[in-house]
């Protein structure tokens, strides 16, 4: 759920704290109020959960040295600043120093509502991209994020671990919306460079002149990065799109690896996004720069080579998106059930992600079935599907584990709950979770 933004108001005058602080409240935010910057800055720390407006003229520490205090401390907070009728020097400068915007008095409500609506939606994807940098530098968490207890998930999680620790190049090459980049960004976070710099290129999102400038230089003086070569120095360059370099790119690219003395100083993984029929990374490569990422190789699974975790997926997804939507994550039958493991995914795990997220829309408007998402994705499916390519066994035993995990997960690990719902005794109940592996330790609240 999206994290509630604070509005920390500052300014010496009782009323006027006041009176920005009613008017915001009626607008919905939660806001709080100091009468000095010496005061706000004891409870402000560098990832603040909303923004601040402030006056400039106060006493003691005024609103330019404010600003300053908290640019210091997490300059990608937005700093709304008040200014008196003529101040436009002051508040050019406060935007030169990192403010947000400025207000001049006297101003109007609906334009600081306006202000505060762009600030705060700005400081939440700044936070979430923060904890999102987080928990991508954090191993065990982003091990968490690749589910499934399917034989080839093991060897990925086993091959991750492996190739981690290893200093060579690495080549991840896989069918598309497979989670490629996920699996970049797990290489990186379990080896020795998890504390270093971790930077992505998207090859096919660029013109030949712009890619070959953010890669290699030179950079122009208005711009704030190096090239990529220099600013992932010591920890880890992602190419994503591999085969999308042209023949004079893969040369200067082999050439970079070679004089830099790669790949003790920075470790390159390449993303190959090949799609066209019997065509690999190898053919659109040269060849020895071919060898040279693909010192180590991973090649990511499709979705439909991964069992049952389809249906953990899927379940996992409609559960995340009904809190997103507020309302009741859709019940899967043992029909949907089989459906959804045999259907083909050629879109894998983001095209699965798409159809449990119209699951849920079509739930919370009570029509629809995830038949129906199946059939329009897949035209080619027959509407009946029970044992076509796999004994009726498995998909009883697929679909038996969802049940008891998803019953599990709702009531929060409480067995008796659970026997109680599913009509089994506890011996049943325990020796089904022994078989399908589900942990009670990993339901509790």
């Amino acid at each position: 759920m999206a994290q509630a933004m604070k509005i920390a108001i500052v300014d010496d005058e009782q009323d006027m704290r006041q009176s920005i602080s009613q008017w915001l409240a009626l607008s919905g935010y939660d806001t709080e109020t100091f009468a000095s910057a010496e005061d706000a800055l004891k409870v402000m720390g560098p990832d603040y959960p909303g923004i601040v407006i402030s006056d400039i003229k106060m006493p003691g520490m005024d609103g330019m040295q404010f600003l300053k205090k908290l640019m210091g401390s997490d300059s990608g907070l937005p700093v709304i600043m008040i200014t008196g009728h003529g101040d436009v020097p002051m508040a050019v400068e406060a935007m030169r120093v990192g403010a947000f915007d400025f207000l001049e008095k006297p101003f109007n409500p609906d334009r600081m509502s306006e202000l505060a609506k762009r600030a705060t939606g700005a400081r939440r994807l700044t936070l979430d991209n923060r904890a999102l940098r987080r928990e991508l530098s954090d191993g065990s968490q982003i091990m968490k994020k690749l589910i499934g207890m399917s034989p080839v998930m093991d060897r990925l999680r086993e091959d991750i671990l492996d190739l981690g620790q290893a200093d060579g190049h690495v080549l991840i090459d896989g069918e598309t919306g497979t989670g490629k980049t996920l699996v970049a960004h797990a290489l990186h976070a379990v080896g020795s460079r998890a504390g270093k710099k971790f930077v992505l290129i998207s090859c096919a999102a660029l013109e030949e002149d712009a890619l070959s400038k953010r890669l290699f230089g030179p950079m122009q003086p208005e711009d704030s990065l190096l090239p990529a070569l220099e600013e992932a120095r010591g920890g880890t360059l992602v190419l994503e799109g591999i085969e999308a370099l042209s023949e004079t790119l893969q040369a200067k690219l082999l050439s970079a690896i070679n004089e830099q003395g790669m790949p003790g100083e920075t470790r390159i993984i390449a993303i190959s996004n090949l799609q066209e029929a019997g065509k690999t990374s190898e053919d659109a490569l040269r060849s020895d720069l071919f060898y040279r990422l693909a010192a180590l190789r991973i090649t990511v699974p499709p979705l439909r080579q991964r069992g049952e975790d389809i249906l953990t997926l899927f379940t996992r997804l409609c559960e995340q998106f009904a809190e997103e939507y507020g309302c009741e994550a859709p019940q899967v039958s043992a029909q949907e059930a089989a459906q959804l493991l045999q259907a083909p995914w050629p879109g894998n795990v983001r095209q699965l992600i798409n159809v449990a997220e119209r699951a849920v829309l079509q739930s919370r408007r009570g029509s629809g079935t995830i038949a129906s998402l199946l059939m329009s994705d897949h035209e080619e499916m027959q509407p009946v599907m029970t044992t076509e390519g796999k004994p009726l066994k498995e998909y009883v035993e697929a679909f038996e584990r969802m049940l008891i995990d998803n019953t599990m997960r709702r009531h929060k690990g409480s067995i008796a709950s659970v026997m109680e719902e599913l009509c089994l005794p506890r011996r049943t109940l325990n020796e089904k979770m022994a078989k399908y592996g589900l942990q009670r330790s990993d339901y509790l609240a």
